[in-house]
């Protein structure tokens, strides 16, 4: 199902959000460290309907270099995951949302690499003015809604090294783990009326560093 990117879809994703029942927000352990990513909302690239943004992380970067991720970072001290989220999502593609464009927060997901990291939904409605910042984001793509919801767009495998199952988003032939699959895959729940949790499924061996 094609959604608009209009005024009608912006208010069924804020209403799916409100009516989420997300877990209570706890301080995290003392080995994790914050961190929030935006699940940025804009206009499809031919449809007409509503895309999340998907960037790939530059090759220079400390850490995951290289890999598929959601704009996004570590929270700064004293600084929320919706300022934190709203804040790298103008440092790594140069949009300004407000926080009036906040739709939601799902649930926290701890990382095997010592964040914890909470999920921000944002509505970009000004996506033209997307500027990737090179030094850490080498491409963004537009991810259509649709393709999330589509019933073989996510998988779940078993790895010797883990007990907990592995994600994966299957994306224009490329695999994409958590915790992104992880955070799109809760999103697309959200979207059905589902409260599916997903702090428990597994990010492969190489994202644990």
């Amino acid at each position: 199902m094609i959604r608009p990117f209009d005024d009608a879809t912006r208010r069924n994703i804020a209403q799916r959000c409100a009516a989420f029942a997300r877990l209570p927000t706890s301080e995290p352990l003392p080995v994790l460290k914050r961190a929030a990513v935006a699940i940025t909302l804009v206009a499809a690239a031919a449809s007409g309907g509503t895309a999340l943004l998907l960037t790939l992380r530059a090759a220079g970067l400390r850490a995951h270099r290289g890999q598929w991720a959601l704009p996004g970072g570590r929270c700064d001290e004293s600084e929320t995951p919706v300022k934190a989220a709203l804040r790298e999502l103008h440092e790594e593609l140069g949009l300004e949302p407000g926080a009036d464009d906040v739709l939601g927060l799902l649930d926290d997901y701890p990382t095997r690499s010592g964040y914890l990291i909470t999920p921000v939904v944002v509505w970009a409605a000004n996506s033209a003015a997307i500027s990737p910042n090179p030094a850490e984001v080498a491409s963004v793509h537009r991810i259509a809604l649709e393709e999330i919801e589509q019933p073989d767009a996510f998988d779940f495998v078993a790895i010797p090294e883990s007990d907990r199952r592995v994600i994966r988003f299957h994306h224009a032939g490329r695999l994409i783990h958590a915790p992104t699959a992880a955070l799109i895959y809760q999103f697309r729940e959200v979207l059905g009326g589902r409260d599916t949790r997903v702090a428990e499924l597994e990010q492969p061996v190489f994202a644990w560093k």
